[in-house]
């Protein structure tokens, strides 16, 4: 499926992009701000990786493996909206300050 190669490429280019941002910040609020949006990302393309998997193979190997990449994949993206909602009003504190 073209459109889940397209997301999954535009995740991992955020995920750079964000880890970028993030060695190039000072302020320890921002910076972890700034992994929790790359937790995002990266989880996005774990979970997009393993859902395109499922559509390419039908085989049984593949569903468990794809059923993992789900799994860890949204594992991530759950962990970093959480730190994403803690951190956000610390950061904008910290970039006020």
């Amino acid at each position: 499926m073209p459109i889940f190669v397209l997301l999954i490429v535009l995740s991992f280019v955020f995920y750079i992009f964000y880890k970028m941002k993030y060695v190039r910040s000072k302020r320890p609020a921002e910076r972890k701000w700034l992994s929790a949006k790359s937790s995002i990302a990266l989880g996005l393309f774990v979970g997009l990786f393993g859902l395109n998997q499922v559509f390419l193979f039908q085989t049984a190997i593949t569903y468990i493996v794809a059923a993992i990449f789900i799994i860890i994949g949204s594992m991530s993206i759950w962990s970093g909206v959480k730190a994403y909602k803690f951190y956000l009003p610390l950061a904008a504190k910290e970039a006020k300050e």
